[in-house]
Protein backbone atom coordinates (compact mmCIF):
# COMPACT_ATOMS: atom_id res chain seq x y z
CA UNK A 1 0.00 0.00 0.00
CA UNK A 2 2.83 2.47 1.07
CA UNK A 3 4.64 2.00 -2.65
CA UNK A 4 1.46 2.85 -4.13
CA UNK A 5 0.92 5.99 -2.30
CA UNK A 6 4.91 6.69 -2.64
CA UNK A 7 4.19 6.56 -6.40
CA UNK A 8 1.27 8.84 -7.09
CA UNK A 9 1.81 12.07 -8.86
CA UNK A 10 1.17 15.04 -6.82
CA UNK A 11 -2.37 16.05 -8.37
CA UNK A 12 -3.50 12.43 -7.27
CA UNK A 13 -2.04 12.10 -4.07
CA UNK A 14 -3.30 15.98 -3.29
CA UNK A 15 -7.15 14.68 -4.37
CA UNK A 16 -6.44 11.62 -2.28
CA UNK A 17 -5.21 13.20 1.21
CA UNK A 18 -6.63 17.03 0.38
CA UNK A 19 -9.44 16.73 2.91
CA UNK A 20 -8.02 15.02 5.88
CA UNK A 21 -7.81 18.06 6.72
CA UNK A 22 -11.43 20.30 5.67
CA UNK A 23 -10.27 21.92 2.32
CA UNK A 24 -6.83 22.37 3.59
CA UNK A 25 -5.31 20.82 0.43
CA UNK A 26 -1.76 22.87 1.46
CA UNK A 27 -1.21 20.31 3.47
CA UNK A 28 -1.67 17.50 1.38
CA UNK A 29 0.99 19.33 -1.14
CA UNK A 30 3.12 20.15 1.90
CA UNK A 31 3.08 16.61 2.72
CA UNK A 32 3.63 14.96 -0.49
CA UNK A 33 7.17 16.87 -0.84
CA UNK A 34 8.10 14.90 2.16
CA UNK A 35 7.79 11.49 0.26
CA UNK A 36 9.04 8.92 0.26
CA UNK A 37 7.12 7.50 3.60
CA UNK A 38 8.47 4.00 4.98
CA UNK A 39 4.89 3.07 6.17
CA UNK A 40 1.59 4.62 6.73
CA UNK A 41 2.10 5.49 10.27
CA UNK A 42 5.04 7.78 9.56
CA UNK A 43 2.53 9.46 6.68
CA UNK A 44 0.19 10.02 9.36
CA UNK A 45 2.42 11.27 11.87
CA UNK A 46 3.70 13.93 9.20
CA UNK A 47 0.90 14.99 8.26
CA UNK A 48 -0.32 15.40 12.00
CA UNK A 49 2.81 17.09 12.50
CA UNK A 50 2.37 19.66 9.12
CA UNK A 51 -1.17 20.70 11.25
CA UNK A 52 0.39 21.15 14.57
CA UNK A 53 2.90 22.97 13.71
CA UNK A 54 0.89 25.35 11.58
CA UNK A 55 0.51 28.74 12.36
CA UNK A 56 -2.56 29.62 14.79
CA UNK A 57 -4.07 31.63 11.60
CA UNK A 58 -3.77 28.58 9.38
CA UNK A 59 -5.34 26.49 12.19
CA UNK A 60 -8.49 29.06 12.31
CA UNK A 61 -8.55 28.82 8.54
CA UNK A 62 -9.02 25.00 8.65
CA UNK A 63 -11.50 25.73 11.89
CA UNK A 64 -13.57 27.65 9.82
CA UNK A 65 -13.69 25.65 6.98
CA UNK A 66 -15.66 22.96 8.76
CA UNK A 67 -19.21 23.03 8.21
CA UNK A 68 -21.70 23.29 10.72
CA UNK A 69 -23.02 19.92 11.79
CA UNK A 70 -26.89 19.13 10.75
CA UNK A 71 -27.24 22.18 8.70
CA UNK A 72 -29.63 20.69 6.44
CA UNK A 73 -29.46 24.15 3.74
CA UNK A 74 -25.65 23.31 3.36
CA UNK A 75 -25.59 19.50 2.65
CA UNK A 76 -24.91 20.55 -0.66
CA UNK A 77 -21.42 22.26 0.37
CA UNK A 78 -20.18 19.69 2.64
CA UNK A 79 -16.96 17.60 1.46
CA UNK A 80 -17.87 13.87 0.77
CA UNK A 81 -16.22 13.03 4.04
CA UNK A 82 -18.15 15.11 6.29
CA UNK A 83 -21.73 14.49 4.45
CA UNK A 84 -20.41 10.52 5.54
CA UNK A 85 -19.54 11.22 8.81
CA UNK A 86 -22.70 13.67 9.80
CA UNK A 87 -25.43 11.34 7.94
CA UNK A 88 -23.33 7.96 10.14
CA UNK A 89 -24.20 9.85 13.07
CA UNK A 90 -27.54 10.14 12.02
CA UNK A 91 -27.44 14.08 11.75
CA UNK A 92 -29.30 14.31 8.20
CA UNK A 93 -32.35 12.44 10.41
CA UNK A 94 -32.79 14.59 13.06
CA UNK A 95 -36.31 15.74 13.94
CA UNK A 96 -37.50 19.31 13.23
CA UNK A 97 -37.00 20.22 16.79
CA UNK A 98 -33.45 18.82 16.56
CA UNK A 99 -32.69 20.70 13.98
CA UNK A 100 -33.77 24.10 15.33
CA UNK A 101 -31.53 22.74 18.21
CA UNK A 102 -28.90 22.85 16.31
CA UNK A 103 -29.00 25.78 14.05
CA UNK A 104 -29.67 28.13 17.70
CA UNK A 105 -26.00 26.16 18.93
CA UNK A 106 -24.43 26.74 15.72
CA UNK A 107 -25.23 30.16 15.65
CA UNK A 108 -24.51 31.06 19.12
CA UNK A 109 -21.73 29.17 18.91
CA UNK A 110 -19.92 30.45 15.83
CA UNK A 111 -20.53 34.20 17.45
CA UNK A 112 -18.90 33.52 20.46
CA UNK A 113 -16.13 31.51 18.92
CA UNK A 114 -16.10 32.53 15.69
CA UNK A 115 -15.63 29.12 13.61
CA UNK A 116 -18.00 26.42 13.65
CA UNK A 117 -18.41 23.74 16.46
CA UNK A 118 -16.03 20.70 15.23
CA UNK A 119 -16.89 17.09 16.60
CA UNK A 120 -15.52 13.69 15.70
CA UNK A 121 -19.05 12.42 15.36
CA UNK A 122 -17.69 9.29 13.83
CA UNK A 123 -19.53 6.82 16.68
CA UNK A 124 -21.42 8.93 18.12
CA UNK A 125 -25.40 9.64 18.89
CA UNK A 126 -27.12 12.69 18.15
CA UNK A 127 -27.89 12.99 21.63
CA UNK A 128 -24.22 12.79 22.25
CA UNK A 129 -23.34 15.36 19.96
CA UNK A 130 -26.18 17.82 21.29
CA UNK A 131 -24.96 17.40 24.93
CA UNK A 132 -21.47 18.06 23.88
CA UNK A 133 -22.32 21.12 22.53
CA UNK A 134 -24.28 22.30 25.15
CA UNK A 135 -21.63 21.84 27.16
CA UNK A 136 -18.63 23.26 24.80
CA UNK A 137 -20.48 26.47 23.88
CA UNK A 138 -20.17 27.14 27.74
CA UNK A 139 -16.66 27.20 27.53
CA UNK A 140 -13.94 30.14 26.99
CA UNK A 141 -12.24 30.92 23.84
CA UNK A 142 -8.82 29.93 24.70
CA UNK A 143 -9.93 26.14 25.67
CA UNK A 144 -12.39 26.19 22.89
CA UNK A 145 -9.93 26.89 20.63
CA UNK A 146 -7.80 23.94 21.88
CA UNK A 147 -10.68 21.57 22.68
CA UNK A 148 -11.35 22.35 18.34
CA UNK A 149 -7.49 21.37 17.43
CA UNK A 150 -8.10 18.21 19.31
CA UNK A 151 -10.85 17.00 17.55
CA UNK A 152 -9.80 18.47 14.21
CA UNK A 153 -6.89 16.28 14.84
CA UNK A 154 -9.58 13.12 15.75
CA UNK A 155 -11.30 13.71 12.67
CA UNK A 156 -8.05 14.10 10.42
CA UNK A 157 -6.78 10.31 12.35
CA UNK A 158 -10.14 9.12 11.53
CA UNK A 159 -10.17 10.29 7.98
CA UNK A 160 -6.31 9.13 7.66
CA UNK A 161 -7.11 5.35 8.75
CA UNK A 162 -10.47 5.03 6.16
CA UNK A 163 -7.55 5.98 3.29
CA UNK A 164 -5.67 3.40 4.63
CA UNK A 165 -8.48 0.61 4.77
CA UNK A 166 -9.21 1.22 1.54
Amino acid sequence: MINKINSLSKSRFVEIFANVFENAGWIAENLYEQKPFKDFQELSEKMLYIFINASDQNKLKILKSHPDLADKTKVDLLTPESNKEQNNAGLDQCTQIEFGEFKILNNKYKKKFGFPFIYAVRGKSKTEILNNFKERVTCDINDEFIEAIKQVKKIASLRINEIYKK
